[in-house]
């Protein structure tokens, strides 16, 4: 499967840099821990839907993720992107429930809240790089070309970082907010590279030929030729050997040995029937 490769952009440390100048850095490693929680979400629901991220590139404001690569379907684009700050909404929620019962908590943990659902608020925002713009192109990708769908996400993103920057000069002329410039910072560079960034790649399994030697476990399942390419991957599993017992109209027609499962996990469409690599 290959493991997930991780980096930190340079605005986050810029923040990090501007939260150490101003006595903040217990909150900045607070936003950090959010944002690892927040991709967690996102890393999860994607394995659960038979993908994986192999980029997750750490931001100020959470990470630029979009997963147009590899023929993700629209709907599942959206279940990915909801997932990260939903967990965020959902811990910061469990948090202020834990003040009711114990009220002692509210010391330790409020900035953990206001973290939590700072980062769920921003990223439902509708344009890019943010959660709410990849659900507002997959909602376009829907009804319009990927590359109309894309130019419009973009354009908004631009728009959207301008008016932030736009704030952010009017600031200095009462209280400066050099958070208004890095968040219109991070909108316009997750806008520009926001394609491509982070990818999903599809999960395919196997068990090599050192584990083999020490006995492995078979997982044989049964599907139709009618059933896709992405529910055959999600029944396979990491540690066995998989074969596929495929039928058609109630009869087996044949079975997929391990060898040719994988070549059909790793190279097939997707969302096309496993019949058309028969």
């Amino acid at each position: 499967m290959g493991g997930v490769k991780f980096s930190v952009h340079p605005l986050f440390f810029v923040l990090g840099f501007y939260f150490a100048l101003t006595g903040r850095i217990f909150v900045f490693m607070t936003y950090t821990v959010c944002a690892v929680i927040h991709e967690l979400g996102h890393s999860l629901v994607s394995a659960k839907l038979g993908y994986r991220l192999n980029k997750i590139t750490l931001m100020p404001f959470g990470a630029v993720v979009s997963g147009g690569s590899y023929d993700i379907a629209p709907k599942d684009e959206i279940k990915i992107a909801l997932a990260g700050p939903l967990v965020n909404l959902a811990v910061g929620l469990f948090f202020i429930a834990t003040w009711w019962i114990f009220p002692v908590f509210y010391a330790y943990t409020d900035t953990a809240v206001e973290a939590c659902l700072t980062m769920a608020i921003i990223n439902f925002i509708p344009v890019y790089p943010l959660d709410g713009g990849r659900v507002t192109y997959a909602v376009l990708r829907t009804y319009l070309k990927e590359k109309t769908a894309e130019k419009i996400c973009k354009f908004s993103g631009v728009i959207f970082s301008l008016g932030l920057l736009g704030l952010f000069i009017t600031s200095l002329f009462f209280t400066p907010n050099v958070t208004l410039l890095l968040f219109s910072l991070f909108a316009l560079f997750g806008t520009l590279e926001a394609k491509g960034q982070n990818s999903y790649v599809r999960t395919f399994l196997g068990v090599s030929e050192n584990r083999l030697k020490n006995g492995a476990k078979v997982n044989i399942f049964a599907l139709d030729k009618s059933a896709s390419v992405k529910k055959m991957v999600l029944l396979m599993q990491a540690d066995a050997v998989n074969e596929v017992q495929v039928y058609d109209k109630g009869e087996k027609i044949c079975t997929l040995s391990d060898k040719k499962t994988l070549e059909i996990a790793k190279n097939g469409e997707f969302y096309a029937p496993i019949g058309k690599y028969l």
